[in-house]
């Protein structure tokens, strides 16, 4: 069992704000509705305790997420894939697949209880979601989703992701979608390159590189000037060293990425 708030906090975007058009999802996901030019966005706030549970052990989860009235497949789409961010992480053996805050909740709690049967002083869970709008240019809309689920331990797991809306083609759009055909080996050079720079700001040797190579990453977020990269924990790097970002000059992009998605 748990108890929940619910605060829900409309803002109107329109103007100087972010102004979400009419936007579908690729790849046969559900479609939302044409909304009003100037798309109210709500920030959705809850929260859930475990009950019955031994004093300072309760576990919990935050969220602090967003809405779009006007676009309920894209509401649909970024609760989906914040609730994926929280799945798979914890200790125990369910990977059930949830719809909504409160059955994550309650399977959370569920491991929760789980976990303490078989280690009575465990501290109380805990995870944590979080949904913003991160940048917004030339009617691009990147929204930074981010997620911490601590089950005991030294630590608990941050995960970030990106999702890129392209108010003028009406559809979140990929790494894919952004690449000009045939390019994705000279994007893999481009971040290759990034890579070495981030290496140098570190002041990390050889050794670094070769216990933590880098890996291919589709997490990108376009910016105006710069596309910015984000690794999670433990992708490139150890913990200690957070959620390496790897920044690509937009000009260093020119005839990998298509025009569309250089403007400024």
């Amino acid at each position: 069992m748990f108890c929940e708030a619910n605060v829900s906090i409309a803002r109107h975007l329109a103007g100087g704000g972010v102004m979400l058009g009419v936007l579908a999802v690729l790849g046969g996901c559900q479609a939302w509705s044409p909304a009003p030019e100037g798309l109210d966005v709500e920030r959705v706030k809850k929260s859930f305790v475990e009950r019955d549970c031994p004093a300072g052990g309760c576990a919990t989860v935050e969220v602090g997420s967003l809405r779009f009235p006007g676009a309920p497949g894209l509401s649909e789409r970024l609760r989906d894939d914040l609730l994926s961010m929280g799945s798979g992480i914890t200790n125990g053996e369910s990977e059930a697949v949830v719809s909504s805050w409160e059955e994550y909740a309650q399977t959370f709690f569920d491991e929760a209880k789980a976990a303490r049967e078989r280690v009575p002083e465990l501290p109380g869970y805990q995870a944590v979601f979080k949904a913003e709008v991160y940048d917004r240019h030339a009617e691009l809309t990147t929204i930074k989703l981010d997620s911490y689920v601590f089950t005991g331990g030294a630590h608990g797991m941050p995960l970030t992701e990106f999702m890129v809306i392209d108010e003028r083609e009406k559809r979140v759009v990929t790494l894919d979608d952004m690449l000009r055909e045939g390019q994705t080996p000279a994007y893999r050079e481009a971040l290759s390159r990034a890579h070495l720079r981030w290496l140098e700001e570190q002041q990390a040797g050889a050794d670094f590189a070769e216990s933590w190579p880098l890996s291919m990453n589709r997490n990108v977020a376009p910016f105006a000037d710069e596309w910015r990269v984000r690794y999670n924990a433990y992708d490139i790097a150890p913990y200690s060293y957070g959620q390496p970002e790897l920044r690509i000059p937009a000009q260093a992009l020119e005839g990998i990425v298509k025009p569309r998605y250089l403007e400024r």
